[in-house]
């Protein structure tokens, strides 16, 4: 079975960007929060939601992603509902993801890796880092989001500095340092691991 590379990153870090080149090398990438705005089209998921978050965050079916975030990054009971809701999940789809992949490693990205405990999945893990204030305008122009809007959400994720001390790896995407540098030195490192 490959090794699994765990990528997380504060919102804002690059780890899409990252993830992107690593698959450019042919790495398979498994975007947890891809996969997690999925579920919210399973009618079994729907429910749960409505009943331990709001009815609000649908309409006609169609989830409101503004609407929800509105509620859970001002409500840290509501976000720990709706993880233990969605977290199941995508752990489910990740496993079954990884059963069909044949690389030497793979890649599975999560903004809240090690919060949500999806860390345990993988073999190694990887911290995108980058300073906080490139971070929120990254977000801000991204999202169309105010600087409130994103610190509020970032204030729900761990910090880059409690993350380093789980993660085995780390890339700076500050701007400064080359990715494609560091990236190239980790993706050598990790196929002569397998």
């Amino acid at each position: 079975m490959s090794l699994v590379l765990g990528v997380t990153g504060g919102i804002g870090s690059g780890k899409t960007t990252v993830c992107k080149i690593f698959s450019t090398l042919g790495v398979p990438v498994f975007y947890s929060d891809v996969e997690a705005k999925k579920a919210y089209q399973d009618p079994m998921i729907q429910m749960k939601v409505r009943a331990e978050i709001s009815n609000e965050v649908f309409v006609n079916g169609e989830l409101q992603p503004r609407k929800l975030a509105d509620i859970v990054f001002n409500d840290r009971d509501k976000l720990e509902a709706l993880n233990e809701i969605i977290h199941p999940y995508v752990a489910k789809l990740f496993a079954e993801w990884r059963l069909a992949q044949n690389a030497p490693y793979l890649i599975k990205e999560a903004a809240i890796l090690f919060e949500s405990g999806a860390y345990r999945q993988c073999d190694h893990t990887l911290l995108i880092s980058c300073q906080e204030t490139i971070r929120v305008q990254r977000v801000m122009e991204r999202d169309g989001a105010s600087e409130s809007e994103v610190r509020a959400r970032m204030s729900r994720q761990w910090s880059d500095e409690r993350k380093r001390e789980l993660a085995g790896f780390e890339i700076v995407n500050d701007g400064q340092r080359a990715l494609i540098p560091q990236i190239m030195e980790l993706h050598n490192q990790l196929k002569g691991i397998n």
